[in-house]
Order: C-alpha cells, then structure tokens, then sequence
C-alpha cells in the first residue's frame, strides 16, 4: 500500500523535476555530500542549452547580494520532518471555526502550510520585526561561519537560534535580517493566490533594502504602493520628527489583477451613516419614498455642524437602489453621440445635450432607462439626467469608473470628486495611542509594544479585497495579533467573511524582561502578570491569543452585519517533531535489534488526532474542514468534510470496517500501515476499495 511521505515538499528536489521536463538531457547521477547516487543537475550542459543568456564571471550586472543569501534560500527550499498538533484546550469553536493560530516557528509554519495553502492566500499582512539593533529572535542558522563562536558566549541555543539582539556594531547586522527575511518572504509568495496581496510594515532602518528585497522576490513590475502610516509627532526629536512607517504594498501578479478589472475603492466619511440611515427608514417605510425623502432631509439637517455625513446632503433623493442625486448625462468634452430620446410622457423626442449623449449607442441608453438609472424631466424640452447612487446600483458602476477616466471636464470632475466612494491615498494617519488605549482596556493592561491599529488594518483588508469576500488573511509575524482583529472588524462592519491564519513564535516573556529596560521592560511585566492571573504559560503567542479571544467577545457585542457569519474561533496548532519514529525516515540507518523494539513507527504519546492532521497536511487538505468522530465495527473513525477524506488509526483493523468505509465512497482513506488485523487484510483494502469505491485513494501511515 502505498504510503504518505508526511513531511514538507522538498522544493529543490521539484526545481530539479521542472528544470528535468525542459532539459531533460541536463540532468545526471551524481554522488551528493553523504556518498549517495541523486539527480543532480549538470550545469556544463545546461550553460550549453542557455548559452545566449547567461550572464558569466565578473562581468557587471545589476542585482542584490549580501552574505547568506544563498544559504538563505536554500534554507527556504529544504524539507522539513515535521507536523503540527491541535490543541483544543486552547481554541475557541474549533469542531466549527474557519480561522487557525499557529504556534512555533513560522517558517517552519509557513513551509509546512505550503501544499495545503499553495495559491489560496488572499492577502497577506506582516509586522516583521524591524532591525533596529534590538532582539530578533529566528532558528535559521545563516550565520553558520560564526555558529560555534556564538554557542560558546551563549547568544545562540544548541537549535541555532538566536538569542540576544542583532547590535549595528555586528558584522552581519543587515544580513541577518535580509536573510530572515528572504527565506520567509520566498516561501510567503507561494502560498499567494495569482490575485493576492502582500503588504509589509518597516521604518526607515531597512525600508531601503525591503523594497529591493521585495522586488527581486515578486518582481518590480509587481510594486503597487509605498504607504507612509503618519502615528504622531515626536517633539523630542533632534532634526525631524519621523512619527510615521512605511508600508510596501506588492501583488503576486498585478497583470491578474489588471484581467480581473479589479478596482480599489473605499467609501468617503459620512456614507455609511447615511446608508445606515436610508436602511433604518425603509424598515419603517417600505417602498414609501416620498416619505423616506421628507425624512431623510430632515435627518441632514438635525446633523451636528462638522458631521462628515452633512456634506453628502445632495443625496436627499431616493428610490429602490438609495439615496442618489442628478448627474450630467453628457458626453465629457464634447463631440458625444447624437440620436433621440423619447419622453415616456410626451412621446416627443428630447433635447440632446451640447456635448452629445454620454451612452455611445441607443441600445445603451435604453438599458440604462430601463434599470431606473436615468431620470426625466417634466417634459422633453430639456435633456434628462443621470442617477447618482451613494452606493453605486447595478449596471451603474462602470459607468460612474468611466466618466472618471475625463482629464477634460471640469464639471464632470467635481462630480466624481463628490461620488461617495474614493481612490485611497498613500498617506494615512492614525494616532498610535488610540490603538494602545483600547488594547489597554482589553486586555488589562499596556502588554503589548507599538501595537498596529486593527481599524486601520479592518479599512485595509476591506479596501484591497472586492471581489474576494471570503478570502484568506495571513500574518505569520502575529505579535499583538492585531491582524486576527482587523479580519474579524472587517467582516462585522462590511459583511465580508474572511478567514485569518496567524503564526506566532512562543517567545519567553521571562527571557525578554531580562534583556529589556524602560518602557517594553514594563510593557513585558504587564503580560507576564497577565498570564500569570490566567494561569497561563508565559509565552508571547500566549498573550496573542488571549488577545483574539477577548477581541472576538467585543466584536460579537457591537453590532454587526447580517451577512457576516460571526466566526470568532480558531483552532490552535503547534508545531512539534513528526509523529513518526526515526525509523519512518531513515530505515537503512535501523539494525534489526531496533526493529523489535519499535514494531509501531509512530512516536509513544501521539494521539489519533496528531496523526490526522499530519495526514491532512502531506495529503494538502484544509485545515479548518468540520472533523467528525464516530466508532464503527468497535473503531474510531475520523471524517473529514463528508467524504473528502476517512481515517482510521486503531490497531486491529478487519475486513468488515474496510467494506464499511469504502461504502461511503471517500475521496481518501488512510490507515496505520501496522494497524490491520492480520497480512490478508492489509493486501485486501486495495481490492475491496477497488470494487466498491474504485475512485478512493487509499494510503497508509
């Protein structure tokens, strides 16, 4: 029977297969550094092939180098043997909820995520630890040249990570923190949907080498913003007050975007109240919309002075589609088409504006008429006008992205300029303090440094995502978890249903108060008597989760949008060893003595359900699908979504219970390979599967 491989996809060993379907002829057999025969690529022979292409030697080039970055990548590419293990003590709803916090090492996390993952990533968003000579931890190794040095003065722990800060007088103090970076981001990028989005926060330490960083991963043609994030002025600065961050802003493939006609709008201050508004007085109303006209002027002019909504008073008309106001139905800069229009009144045919009709043809007009998107006069004497919708009706929105393509009318250009939804501006500002503030009422305390403002992130996400209402949303450098808010904010506020995945290294919270002075020092001791109080362990992913918990409850208490499936869980999984025995992995290196000592290749202590999700990792299914228990013929038997995949780990496993699962037709079935009752039902599931549900793929662990 064939078996899973239950470990991360060896992305060099991939690279070798695509570059093998090219070239076949340039791939070899060759001893590797343990004195094992494996393809290897033979780059005399591939030069050959590329001979017109290759840039050779010194020979000048534009490109970006430090010390590490091969490492660095060949680090992103290797295979890991490891898995992650639910824990439901420490989820909330996690037999239902979509979303999943991840505890470890996150690009481990983000190389074990990648099968499943690969190309369903709707948007990213980090906070990466900036490089500003203080502590970052990371497990990667670069610095392998200094590694035994560092071990003896006690900065790195025997598993390579770092463990004190990265000080500017250290010789690899900006390549450390490129190759922690470029590892990450490379394997990021994969788990990007062809539409995604990734936007990264960094100050003016290395903004420089980010932008450069980002470009050669997702390519410069990819660049879509440099956000600046204004929080404040410093007074006690010496030259500049630099109060602001910067946020770079990249697609996987922005000409995917272009294709799909994606569009980045966000309403203007004061819409949504009047929206809100027009909805309440249709709930009393109806269809009455003289009355929620009379109503709705009155509710503009009640406003207090200042209101962001009063400015948008022109939108006092209403019908079936909201509040609206006329429109120029006018060709910009003139020279438009010229045809009739016949007055449903009058039947005569009405006046054509100076600049000619703005719909290229009659057919067009008509539909537009027909969707009550255009409105008459009293009489055909003077040309009718256009509807404009605070919130844009169907078949009415690209016409309203249309008209803003006119450099040439002045008028046309105040109107849109007036058009209840805008373009997003580069510069943004928020005070910091308003986001410490909340978290310090919700969380009992200042426990969290320079924390992002979830609104912020909530307009972010709703901003960049409109035609994805139910995407993934990663941050896999969770910290404050500001990002797991933002998603559950957004979807409350606009109905949208995103789902986050946050990764979260368990940082000691007792190593950073040693190493921290001043305010973080502070900062640290408030979450460590936190967790403390909640009888929790003291871990900074502790503090993270505790912070979705208690945002998911506030959320839930305000009011919230109807379309919104109020998903406020998360599963917790961490990252450990592989539930299998070294002998899974290296049987040659196994004496026949060991074999009789581990008859079972899984690790003593794994659970059946550490094993499903080893198993819904290596076969690259969704990790938040409903799981079901059942016993069946004296078995637990573990259902994934239905029939996406059956698994059973129990030892003793017959005939009758194979006949049983394989009616049921399962996409995938998996046992233990030592888990059947004797040798003739292990070489019989294949035949039973065979003839009752001959599409199952059956594998054994």
């Amino acid at each position: 029977m064939e078996k899973l491989k239950m470990h991360s996809p060896d992305l060099t060993a991939q690279n070798v297969d695509r570059i093998a379907a090219l070239f076949p002829g340039c791939v070899t057999e060759a001893k590797g550094p343990d004195g094992t025969l494996r393809r290897m690529i033979d780059f005399d022979l591939l030069r050959q092939e590329l001979s017109d292409s290759i840039v050779d030697g010194p020979q000048e080039r534009y490109h970006l180098d430090w010390p590490g970055k091969r490492q660095a990548l060949i680090t992103a590419n290797a295979p890991i043997a490891k898995t992650l293990r639910p824990v439901r003590p420490e989820s909330v709803d996690f037999d239902t909820t979509r979303n999943l916090f991840i505890e470890g090492d996150n690009l481990e996390a983000l190389k074990l995520l990648q099968e499943t993952y690969l190309g369903k990533v709707k948007m990213i968003y980090i906070d990466p630890p900036y490089n500003t000579g203080k502590d970052f931890i990371y497990k990667d190794n670069f610095a392998s040249s200094q590694k035994e040095q560092e071990e003896k003065a006690g900065e790195r722990d025997a598993q390579g990570g770092q463990l004190v800060s990265n000080p500017e007088t250290r010789g690899r103090y900006h390549s450390d923190w490129m190759s922690m970076m470029y590892s990450r981001l490379s394997v990021a990028k994969r788990l990007l949907m062809d539409e995604g989005i990734i936007l990264v926060s960094i100050d003016d330490y290395e903004q420089a080498a980010l932008r450069k960083l980002l470009d050669e991963v997702f390519g410069e043609r990819n660049f879509v913003a440099q956000l600046t994030w204004e929080k404040g002025r410093k007074n006690d600065a010496k030259f500049f007050s630099v109060g602001h961050e910067y946020m770079l802003v990249f697609g996987k493939n922005v000409t995917k975007l272009r294709e799909r006609n994606e569009s980045w709008r966000e309403e203007k201050p004061g819409a949504r109240d009047i929206w809100d508004e027009f909805t309440r007085l249709r709930a009393i109303h109806g269809d009455d919309f003289k009355t929620i006209e009379t109503s709705l002027t009155q509710w503009y002019s009640d406003l207090p002075k200042g209101h962001p909504a009063k400015k948008w008073a022109r939108y006092k008309r209403v019908d079936k589609y909201g509040p609206w106001r006329d429109r120029d139905i006018s060709w910009p800069g003139g020279d438009g088409p010229r045809y009739d229009v016949i007055h449903p009144v009058t039947k005569q045919p009405c006046a054509v504006p100076e600049r000619g009709w703005i719909y290229a043809s009659p057919d067009e007009m008509q539909r537009q008429i027909k969707l009550g998107l255009v409105e008459f006069r009293e009489d055909h004497t003077e040309p009718p006008f256009r509807k404009a919708h605070i919130r844009p009706a169907p078949g009415e929105a690209e016409d309203q992205l249309d008209d803003q393509d006119s450099e040439t009318d002045e008028e046309d250009e105040t109107e849109d300029a007036e058009f209840a939804t805008q373009v997003r501006g580069s510069y943004f500002y928020k005070q910091s303090q308003v986001s410490v503030k909340y978290l310090r009422k919700l969380m009992e305390g200042k426990v969290f440094t320079n924390p992002k403002d979830h609104d912020e992130l909530a307009r972010l996400i709703e901003y960049v995502t409109p035609n994805d209402r139910s995407g993934i949303i990663m941050d896999f450098f969770a910290g404050s978890a500001s990002t797991a808010e933002a998603v559950l904010r957004a979807n409350a506020t606009y109905g949208s249903n995103h789902r986050f995945i946050m990764v979260q290294l368990p940082e000691s919270l007792e190593d950073a108060e040693r190493n921290t002075t001043g305010t973080a020092k502070k900062t640290v001791q408030a979450a460590i008597k936190l967790m403390k109080k909640l009888d929790r362990p003291l871990v900074l992913s502790e503090v993270s989760k505790e912070r979705i918990r208690r945002a998911g409850a506030a959320v839930l208490s305000s009011g919230v949008s109807d379309d919104w499936n109020r998903d406020v869980g998360f599963r917790v999984l961490k990252i450990d060893s592989s539930n299998m025995a070294d002998v899974y992995y290296t049987p040659d290196a196994t004496t026949q003595a060991d074999l009789l000592l581990r008859v079972d290749n899984i690790k003593q202590g794994r659970t059946a359900e550490d094993l499903l999700f080893q198993v819904l990792l290596d076969w690259g299914v969704d990790l938040t699908l409903p799981i079901t228990r059942e016993t069946l013929e004296g078995k637990t038997v573990f259902t994934v979504a239905g029939t996406a995949l059956i698994a059973c780990f129990d030892n003793g496993v017959d005939e009758a219970l194979v006949k049983t699962l394989a009616t049921r037709k399962p996409l995938r079935v998996v046992f233990k390979d030592t888990g059947f009752k004797d040798d003739a039902t292990k070489i019989n599931v294949k035949q039973i599967f065979k003839s009752l549900s001959p599409d199952t793929d059956v594998k054994a662990i």
